[in-house]
């Protein structure tokens, strides 16, 4: 067996406190929301309860200095959610910091430690 090109997996995640304020699924959220024009349209575009977006989308306004959603009460025909032009701003920055740490797959010490990696673990030993 030859072995491949080991996988390496950074997830970005950026912190207010200790609260998430951006990551990878509240990326995809707010994507889904400018697609979708709301919540619960975003929530079922990305196979997620409508309770977990809204936590998510309230985590993110309490995170940064101006709001990243805003709502409109009014149900179907008049409600609905926007990312504002500040959010639309956070979510390409976020992008581009994505973008970014994939350059540490040519890392000189990922490319050591990728040497160093098995293609799959041992059996476990027997006690």
């Amino acid at each position: 067996m030859t072995q491949s090109e080991p996988a390496l997996k950074i997830k970005v995640q950026i912190f207010s406190g200790d609260e998430i304020a951006m990551g990878p699924g509240k990326a995809d959220l707010l994507d889904a929301i400018a697609r979708e024009g709301s919540i619960s349209g975003a929530a079922r575009d990305i196979n997620m309860s409508y309770r977990r977006a809204w936590l998510l989308v309230d985590a993110m306004n309490r995170c940064w200095r101006e709001p990243l959603v805003e709502t409109s009460p009014g149900g179907s025909a008049r409600g609905g959610a926007r990312i504002t032009p500040y959010g639309r701003g956070i979510l390409q920055l976020y992008r581009s910091l994505q973008d970014e740490s994939l350059g540490l797959r040519r890392a000189s010490a990922w490319g050591e430690l990728g040497a160093a990696l098995l293609d799959a673990p041992k059996p476990h030993q027997k006690a």
